[in-house]
C-alpha cells in the first residue's frame, strides 16, 4: 500500500521555484532515499509532506491524507527528524523526552525511546553537555516517540561516529521491517545505498533520476581500476580505459568478466596489474555522473533509470 504519494508537486519561495513538478511514491515498509546537493529542493519537499508548507501546485498525500488540511490527524501517525532541532539546553535528556511525551499521542516509554537511540546511559546529562552526534540521536528518540507509520529523516546521521551510524541504520531497518514508511535524505551515499529500496535524485527542483535501488544500479556500468603499468599506454589495453591519478579505469556492465580479460592480457605480456579493484556500480557513481554532466540535468528532468 502507498504511504506517500507526490504527484506534480511545485513550490516557490519569494519568486524562486524550489520544487518543479516532481512525482514519486513510497510504499509501506519502504525506505526511500531523496538525494541531491544543497539547494536541490529536498528539505522543501519534506516540509510540504510534513504539512509545514503549503504546495503551490500538484497533489501530495501521506497515508491518504492532505498533510496541510489534515495535519492534526497526521501528527499522531508521523515522526519528523529535521537537520536542526531546538532543545532547552539546561534540561536533561530524560526531561526533554518526558516533555515531548506530554504532547505525543500514545508515546513509547522514555526508556524504550532512549534505548532505540543509544542514549540510555545519558538520561541524566543536560542537553548542552551532549556532543553534536548525541544531539542527533536525541532528535531520533523524539521522532520515534509516537511509533510513527511514516517517518521523515533529514540527514539523520550527520555528526555520528561509525558505531552510532551503524546502530542508527539498524533502527531504520527495524522500523521498515515493522511496516514504517521512511523518507530519508542524506549526503552519505553509501548510507542511502545500504538502507533504501528505492531512490530519487533531485537537482534544481526536478528529479533527474529515480527508481528501485537494486534495479537502477544493476543497469549501470561497473568499474575495474588498477595502476597502469609503466610504459603501457591506455590505447594498448584490451578494453577502453581512462586514466585517473595514474590508475587505469575501465567501465563495464560485467566488471568481473572485464577483470578476467585484463588479467589474461597482462599475463600474456608478463605484466602485473597492481592495486586491482573490481566493483559493481554504486550510487556514488550514478550521483557523480549526473552531477558532472553525463546527462544534461535540465534535459533529463524526470528520467527514470
Amino acid at each position: 500500500m502507498t504511504a506517500i504519494r507526490v504527484d506534480g508537486l511545485t513550490k516557490s519561495h519569494q519568486g524562486f521555484q524550489a520544487v518543479r513538478g516532481i512525482s514519486f511514491e513510497v510504499a509501506e515498509g519502504e525506505v526511500f532515499a531523496l538525494l541531491g546537493g544543497n539547494g536541490a529542493g529536498k528539505t522543501t519537499t519534506v516540509e510540504v509532506l510534513a504539512g509545514l508548507q503549503r504546495p503551490d501546485g500538484g497533489e501530495v498525500r501521506v497515508l491518504g491524507l492532505d498533510p496541510r488540511a489534515d495535519r492534526a490527524a497526521l501528527r499522531r501517525r508521523t515522526g519528523i527528524m529535521f537537520q536542526e532541532a531546538g532543545f532547552f539546553p539546561d534540561l536533561t535528556v530524560a526531561a526533554t523526552v518526558d516533555a515531548w511525551r506530554g504532547f505525543t499521542f500514545a508515546p513509547r516509554p522514555r526508556a524504550e525511546a532512549l534505548e532505540l537511540a543509544g542514549l540510555s546511559g545519558r538520561a541524566g546529562v543536560r542537553v548542552r553537555q551532549l556532543s553534536g552526534g548525541e544531539k542527533r540521536r536525541l532528535d531520533l528518540a523524539l521522532a520515534l516517540l509516537g511509533r510513527p507509520d511514516v517517518l521523515f529523516l533529514d540527514e539523520p546521521t550527520t555528526g555520528l561516529d561509525p558505531e552510532a551510524r551503524a546502530a542508527t541504520w539498524d533502527v531504520v531497518r527495524g522500523l521498515a521491517g515493522q511496516g514504517t514508511a521512511i523518507l530519508l535524505t542524506t549526503h552519505y551515499l553509501e548510507e542511502a545505498q545500504r538502507l533504501a529500496g528505492s531512490m530519487a535524485i533531485m537537482d534544481e527542483g526536478v528529479l533527474v533520476a529515480s527508481g528501485g535501488m537494486a534495479e537502477t544500479l544493476a543497469a549501470r556500468a561497473g568499474r575495474v581500476a588498477f595502476v597502469l603499468p609503466a610504459h603501457v599506454r591506455p590505447a594498448e589495453l584490451p578494453l577502453p580505459a581512462t586514466v585517473e591519478d595514474g590508475r587505469a579505469v575501465c567501465r563495464a556492465e560485467d566488471p568481473g568478466l572485464a577483470a578476467q580479460t585484463l588479467l589474461t592480457w597482462a599475463a600474456g605480456r608478463g605484466l602485473r596489474l597492481a592495486g586491482l579493484e573490481v566493483r559493481p556500480a554504486t550510487l556514488e557513481d550514478l550521483y557523480l555522473d549526473l552531477r558532472h554532466g553525463e546527462h544534461a540535468l535540465a534535459g533529463d528532468a524526470g528520467r527514470t533509470l
